[in-house]
């Protein structure tokens, strides 16, 4: 149901049950999945592929141009997953030369004026709560919580599971399974009680914690600290992911809690 308010542009790909409310804007080279609703005052740009049962909230910018000055005009795109929800004034930028696109998974939900930039990779069930700022070629993993009014450097990498608390700078990456928060930010626990929620094992539980604790609590080196984990840990997906995660860390990871660091805020 299209209302007579909104414009859509005729060369648009709009599945036949698409709600778009009054004063919408949707070009050329736009994508929309089944069952999806435009709320009113949207804009959706060139490039965007919005997939099935989306709800996108007013104000909402989608596949907007990069805000990077080496962009230069290359044809790129912004990706919303099924059954995601952007709600008011969200703002997602498709990519640019470095990946082509722009991606946020399926089942997602973007709270108001959150901001995902150029060649970002959000994963599926993610929460990004309000006023989340997020720079350019930002990976986030599955499952991911971040906390509102944080914001993300570019490069970045958040693990799956993780959770990083309200009001967060985040200039290093942040590990699967983990809680971070504090300023600087820092390793606060294993995510307990998100990954009970979502079905773990107490035994895989344990084991990340083991993993954990020789990371940050053992004294060791980063790289002393991993070659014990292989050694004393048995393989398992999550002592995979967590061992593959930071020896991939482009950015280097967070740190582990100091009390020095606690008694500093």
């Amino acid at each position: 149901m299209n209302q007579p308010f909104a414009y859509i542009h005729p060369e648009a790909k709009i599945a036949h049950n698409v709600v778009v409310e009054p004063f919408s804007t949707i070009y050329q080279d736009v994508e929309i999945g089944e069952g999806t609703w435009i709320g009113p005052n949207v804009t959706i740009m060139p490039g965007a592929r919005i997939g099935k049962n989306c709800k996108i909230f007013p104000g909402a910018v989608i596949s907007a141009v990069p805000q990077d000055l080496k962009f230069a005009g290359e044809k790129t795109t912004a990706h919303i997953g099924d059954n995601t929800v952007l709600r008011e004034c969200v703002t997602v930028n498709r990519g640019t030369v470095d990946k082509m696109r722009t991606v946020v998974g399926s089942n997602c939900l973007l709270q108001a004026y959150v901001h995902v930039a150029h060649d970002c990779t959000i994963g599926d069930n993610c929460v990004i709560s309000n006023a989340v700022q997020i720079a350019g070629h930002v990976t986030i993993g599955d499952w991911a919580i971040l906390g509102g009014t944080s914001a993300v450097h570019q490069f970045v990498q958040v693990g799956q599971h993780a959770f990083i608390g309200g009001g967060s700078l985040v200039r290093k990456d942040v590990p699967p399974f983990i809680k971070a928060g504090r300023e600087p930010l820092t390793y606060a626990g294993v995510n307990s009680v998100g990954l009970r929620r979502r079905g773990f094992s107490e035994a895989a539980i344990l084991q990340v914690q083991q993993c954990y604790r020789l990371l940050f609590m053992s004294g060791l080196n980063t790289s002393d600290a991993l070659d014990k984990i292989e050694l004393e840990i048995l393989p398992s997906p999550e002592r995979d992911e967590v061992i593959n995660f930071i020896r991939t860390s482009g950015r280097g990871i967070v740190k582990g809690f100091s009390r020095s660091a606690d008694s500093a805020d």
